[in-house]
């Protein structure tokens, strides 16, 4: 079983910077690739950005250039660094683990509960 506990959302205006933690637990977290989704209000969750512990990160051609995904293993941490923020960037982010595939197709074996993100304008 892994937890994924995500924290950092908050409301920013637009160029503004934030960025999402998500704390992992679980004997076997460290098995999986991590990742952040997104959904916002009437549409379907979208993938953010992926990593694999052992290195290599992807990230969706709408963020690439703005986000940054990393991970700290000796905190169990993986964070978005979210840079250059856009009002369609306001949506629920998720923190994920699973496999670089699920995680590419927005799907998870484990997901957090979600921390909103809302870019004003």
């Amino acid at each position: 079983q892994v937890q994924l506990v995500e924290s950092g959302g908050g409301l920013v205006q637009a160029g503004g910077s934030l960025r999402l933690s998500c704390a992992a637990s679980g004997r076997t977290f460290g098995r999986y690739a991590m990742g952040w989704f997104r959904q916002a209000p009437g549409k379907e969750r979208e993938f953010v950005a992926a990593m694999h512990w052992s290195g290599g990160t992807y990230s969706a051609d709408s963020v690439k250039g703005r986000f940054t995904i990393s991970g700290d293993s000796a905190k169990n941490t993986v964070y978005l660094q979210m840079n250059s923020l856009k009002p369609e960037d306001t949506a629920v982010y998720y923190c994920a683990a699973s496999n670089l595939g699920g995680l590419l197709r927005a799907k998870c074996d484990y997901c957090g509960q979600g921390t909103q993100v809302t870019v004003s304008s």
